[in-house]
């Protein structure tokens, strides 16, 4: 039985579905509109899981071009690779720490002004698993472990959400939801160099094309001819051999550039579907639950809810970390320290929404220069984790996004102090 309560605790759709629900019973809707908003929240989950998966994949293939191109040898940050390993040693651990770090994060929404809820599953997977390491590696065990990290836990929960609240009101133009997502500092960070850079720059969404490029309005569109220019420098400096006998299966490496380039805007498409259908449930649910449980709360959605606010944002902010990364990566490499290589996932979608943040402060120059920031933070950033993992910082990849680091660079060496 416990197992399977973690189960539905580890699994992002079920568990937004359920929330969806109570608030819906909350609120006393009739039955059939229970039934039918739990199962399009589910659904919209899903939908959006899908989309990120294609987009992953597309991504994955753009990461090997650009090792085998341009020749370079180092750590790639991925949270599912560096969770993967460490739930073979810390499995139950993080699990506990995972469901009572929920536990946590509603009680300390219900007695404090933080008034948050963070519905972002698999990120509070990610964390309580990174949370779950430090502690062992700091020579926490058993009980202790699980009580410490779940405080800990449920506190980033609120927390986080709260750093980016004042931004995220100027995206939406409402207070109804919140921003649950592991790199708000990286947010924060990008909002604040719009601030700085930003006066009289105007938002990436008043772009004026020329009206034989009226066309490009088109996100998707868009999208894939950028892409596709990547895709394809990528690809000839990973050279056509490589390409057609290693990834692309005897297809023509220029096709095989191409298609990956306009899978990664489908990919991207099927996104921002999931996220409409989300906010169109979630949002009227979670007053239910405001309104009983915790008054005045807020759901935490994962980054792509504030993709469909920016969209021009979100391609240039992407761009634009990833040149962040190629800096900072540079920089590494000149001081001889350990390399961190631009991933590319991390940086699409952490990238894509330091974009929206800088451009809501500080219009384009914010889109590109916070952008930027946030490349260059989540490229250091690792580099400092890595000696408070334990065994983990040994391994060839590690937690890529902003938080992640923060926390654990703060919680590995208030251990030392005590050890």
């Amino acid at each position: 039985m416990l197992q399977f309560i973690l189960d539905i605790l580890s699994t992002p759709a079920i568990l937004v579905g359920l929330v969806a629900m109570v608030g819906l019973l909350a609120l006393k809707k009739p039955t059939s509109e229970v039934i039918k908003g739990t199962i399009k929240t589910i659904m919209g989950f899903l939908v959006l899981g899908g989309g990120a998966d294609i987009v992953v994949g597309a991504l994955n293939q753009f990461g090997i071009m650009f090792q085998e191109g341009f020749g370079i040898v180092g750590i790639v940050p991925n949270n599912e690779a560096i969770v993967a390993q460490a739930l073979q040693e810390y499995g139950t651990q993080t699990a506990l720490i995972m469901a009572f770090g929920m536990v946590a994060n509603i009680i300390i929404a219900r007695f404090t002004p933080l008034k948050y809820i963070f519905l972002t599953g698999h990120h509070t997977l990610y964390m309580a698993c990174m949370i779950a390491a430090i502690l062992a590696a700091g020579g926490v065990e058993g009980t202790a472990l699980v009580v410490i990290g779940s405080i800990i836990l449920g506190f980033i929960m609120v927390l986080s959400p709260a750093l980016v609240q004042p931004t995220m009101r100027k995206i939406t133009g409402t207070d109804e939801i919140a921003f649950g997502h592991f790199s708000a500092a990286g947010y924060w960070l990008s909002a604040q160099v719009g601030k700085l850079v930003g006066k009289g720059s105007k938002s990436t969404e008043e772009m004026n094309f020329p009206k034989w490029l009226l066309f490009m309005r088109d996100t998707s569109v868009a999208i894939s001819l950028t892409m596709g220019i990547l895709y394809l420098i990528v690809a000839v400096a990973a050279g056509p051999e490589f390409v057609q006998s290693e990834l692309s299966g005897g297809q023509n490496f220029i096709i095989f550039a191409l298609i990956k380039a306009i899978t990664f805007a489908g990919g991207v498409y099927v996104i921002l579907s999931g996220v409409r259908l989300i906010l169109g449930e979630i949002v009227p649910a979670f007053k239910g639950i405001a309104t009983k449980i915790v008054p005045n709360a807020k759901p935490a959605l994962d980054c792509p809810v504030v993709f469909p606010y920016a969209p021009n944002a979100v391609i240039i902010g992407f761009l634009s970390s990833f040149v962040g990364g190629i800096i900072g990566m540079g920089i590494l490499i000149a001081i001889g320290a350990p390399v961190i290589l631009p991933g590319v996932v991390p940086h699409f979608f952490t990238g894509a929404t330091a974009g929206v943040f800088g451009n809501a402060t500080g219009g384009r120059r914010g889109a590109v220069l916070g952008s930027i920031a946030n490349g260059l933070l989540i490229t250091f950033l690792p580099v400092l984790l890595m000696p408070v993992l334990g065994n983990l910082g040994f391994a060839n990849t590690t937690f890529s996004d902003a938080d992640f680091g923060i926390v654990g660079i703060l919680l590995g060496n208030i251990l030392r102090l005590f050890n």
